[in-house]
C-alpha cells in the first residue's frame, strides 16, 4: 500500500489549493516545497480578486462570469484576506470613450451573481474624494466594485487548512527523483535528510519550474508553455482615497494603483516574455519608468523611479508557445495509462480562479479513488468564519479583549488571522506578555506562532510573506529577528528533530 494517495510538488497557490481540496475529500496528501510556501509568483500577483475588465473587453463573457462567481466565493470563505474595494477609472479623452466604459460596467454588474457589493456608478471627481489626488483636467470617473487579496497569506492558509485535514506539508523538502509505476516512488531531500515515499498519484504544481521538474525529475513529456514575467512597484502612498485607481494607459493596458499595507501603494502590472532562471527575476529600469509614467498621466504628484521602495516580480506560465499575456484560468492536465499511476500537471492562472483550478484537478482523481464531493466553495479558510461585512466588528472585539492593541495593530492582526487571533495573542493582558518586540508591531508571540504553525523558517518568510512588515522594520530589529529565529530553529532541531507541523 502506498504511503499517500496524492503527492504534490510545489507549494505555491496551485499546490496549496490542491492539497486543501484533496485532503478535505479524504485523500492522504503530502506536499513538497523546496523553499517557502508561496515563495515565488504566488506572492507577486497584482493581488486582485476580480472579473477583469480586460477580459470583458475581449468578450469572454463566460470567463468573466466564472471569475465574478469566484469573487463572491472568496468573500464568503476568506473575509479576513479578501477586502471589498471601490475601483475608479478616470475618463481620459485619448482613451476609451465614456459611453463605452459606462456600458461595459453596466454589463459587468449583471454578469456576476446578485451581490451585496455596490453597483457601478458615474462620479464627478471634481467634488469627490477620489479626485483629490488627480490632475484637474479629469472631471469624470466610473466606479465599480471588486476586491483585493493578501496573496501570500492565501497560500499559507490553504496549506494550514490542508494540514488540519491531515495533509503532510513539508517546506524545505526537495523532490530529486520520481519513478512512475503503478504507484509513484519519490526520493526527496527533507531538511538535509534523504527519504523515500510512495504515492498513488502525483501532481506537478511547481509553477515556473513545471517544465524542468517534468523533464529532470519525473522524466515525463514537457508541457508546451511560455514563461511570462509579471511585475509591480511599491511606492509611498500618494493618495488618501481608500480606492483602487485604474488607469487607461496610452497603449490600451489597464494599470492599477491600490492601497498597500496602509502607508504604501502598489502600482502594476507590466508583463513580458521571460527566459532564464525563474529564481532570479527582476524588473528592468524601463519597466519601472513605464509604471511611473503611467501613473503620472493621471496623478498630481509625479512619481520617479527613485521613489520606488520595492519591486515585486514573479514568473507565471502560459499554455502554448509564444503566447502573450497570462491565461487567467491556467492549465490542468491529467495523464493516466494502464499500469501507470496518475499524473496531474497544473500551472498558471490567476488568484481569482485558483480554487476552481484545484477543484478541477482533484476531481480528475474521482474515477480512481473513493472521495467526498466538492466542498471548498462552502467552507471558510482558517479564521474566516465570519461575514465580510462584520470585519470592523472583529477589529472592535479584538481591541475589547486585548486592550493594549491600537487600531492599526488590531486591523493588521484580524486581516491576517481573522477569528484565530487568539491563537497568536493567547491570554496576554499587556504587550510585554507577548515577549520580545521586533519593531513597533511584530512580537515574539506572533513569531513563535508563525514558526510553529505556519512553517516560517527564515526572517524573509515573516517579513515579506506572512506579513509585509519588512517595508517598515528598522535594520536593528531585522537583525534581532534573525537571531531569535536562528535560536528557535536550533532548539526545535534539538528537541524534536523536525519542524512542528499543524494538525
Amino acid at each position: 500500500m502506498a504511503d499517500y494517495d496524492l503527492a504534490i510538488i510545489g507549494g505555491g497557490l496551485n499546490g496549496a489549493s490542491l492539497a486543501r481540496d484533496a485532503a478535505g475529500r479524504g485523500l492522504r496528501v503530502i506536499l513538497l516545497e523546496q523553499g517557502d510556501l508561496g515563495g515565488a509568483a504566488s506572492s507577486a500577483s497584482p493581488r486582485l480578486v476580480h472579473g477583469d475588465l480586460s477580459v470583458l473587453e475581449r468578450r469572454r463573457f463566460a470567463r468573466v462570469r466564472r471569475q465574478l462567481n469566484e469573487r463572491e466565493t472568496w468573500l464568503a470563505i476568506a473575509p479576513h484576506l479578501v477586502r471589498p474595494m471601490r475601483f475608479a477609472i478616470p475618463s481620459h479623452v485619448d482613451e476609451r470613450p465614456p459611453w463605452l466604459l459606462r456600458s461595459a460596467l453596466w454589463f459587468y454588474d449583471r454578469l456576476g451573481p446578485r451581490s451585496r457589493l455596490p453597483a457601478s456608478e458615474t462620479i464627478n471627481i471634481t467634488h469627490h474624494p477620489v479626485g483629490n489626488a488627480l490632475k484637474r483636467p479629469f472631471g469624470l470617473a466610473f466606479e465599480y466594485s471588486d476586491c483585493l487579496v493578501d496573496d501570500s497569506r492565501l497560500v499559507v492558509l490553504n496549506a494550514l487548512d490542508a494540514a488540519e485535514r491531515g495533509a503532510d506539508i513539508r517546506t524545505g523538502a526537495r523532490c530529486v527523483r520520481a519513478d512512475r509505476g503503478n504507484v509513484w516512488r519519490l526520493a526527496m531531500i527533507d531538511r538535509g535528510h534523504r527519504q523515500i515515499v510512495t504515492a498513488r498519484a502525483l501532481a506537478n504544481a511547481s509553477g515556473a519550474w513545471t517544465g524542468l521538474v517534468a523533464e529532470t525529475i519525473l522524466r515525463q513529456p514537457v508541457p508546451q508553455t511560455s514563461a511570462v514575467q509579471i511585475s509591480q512597484i511599491v511606492v509611498p502612498r500618494f493618495f488618501d482615497a481608500d480606492s483602487v485607481y485604474v488607469f487607461q494607459n496610452s497603449d490600451k493596458r489597464l494599470i492599477f494603483a491600490s492601497p498597500y499595507e496602509r502607508d504604501f501603494a502598489l502600482i502594476g502590472s507590466v508583463s513580458r516574455a521571460f527566459t532564464g532562471d525563474p529564481a532570479i527575476v527582476a524588473m528592468t529600469a524601463a519597466e519601472v519608468s513605464y509604471l511611473c509614467d503611467a501613473a503620472n498621466r493621471y496623478f498630481r504628484e509625479n512619481l520617479h523611479p527613485a521613489d520606488v521602495v520595492r519591486t515585486i516580480s514573479g514568473v507565471n506560465l502560459v499554455p502554448g508557445r509564444g503566447g502573450r499575456g497570462v491565461s487567467r484560468d491556467g492549465s490542468v492536465g491529467f495523464d493516466h495509462r494502464r499500469g501507470k499511476a496518475p499524473l496531474i500537471t497544473m500551472f498558471g492562472g490567476d488568484v481569482t480562479t485558483s480554487r476552481l483550478r484545484a477543484e478541477r484537478a482533484a476531481s480528475q482523481l474521482t474515477p480512481h479513488y473513493p472521495m467526498s464531493p466538492r466542498w471548498t466553495a462552502k467552507t471558510a479558510l482558517p479564521g474566516g468564519d465570519f461575514d465580510w461585512e462584520r470585519f470592523d466588528d472583529q477589529v472592535e472585539a479584538a481591541r475589547a479583549r486585548w486592550r493594549f492593541l491600537g487600531e492599526t495593530q488590531a486591523q493588521r492582526l484580524v486581516a491576517a488571522y481573522g477569528t484565530r487571533i487568539a491563537d497568536v495573542l493567547g491570554e496576554a493582558t499587556s504587550r510585554e506578555q507577548l515577549g520580545q518586540a521586533f519593531g513597533p508591531e511584530l512580537t515574539e508571540a506572533e513569531v513563535r506562532y508563525l514558526m510553529t504553525r505556519e512553517w516560517a523558517r527564515f526572517p524573509d518568510d515573516i517579513l515579506w510573506r506572512r506579513t509585509k512588515l519588512g517595508l517598515t522594520m528598522p535594520p536593528a530589529d531585522r537583525e534581532a529577528l534573525a537571531a531569535f529565529m536562528g535560536q528557535g530553529a536550533k532548539a526545535e532541531r534539538i528537541g524534536e528533530g523536525k519542524v512542528v507541523r499543524p494538525g
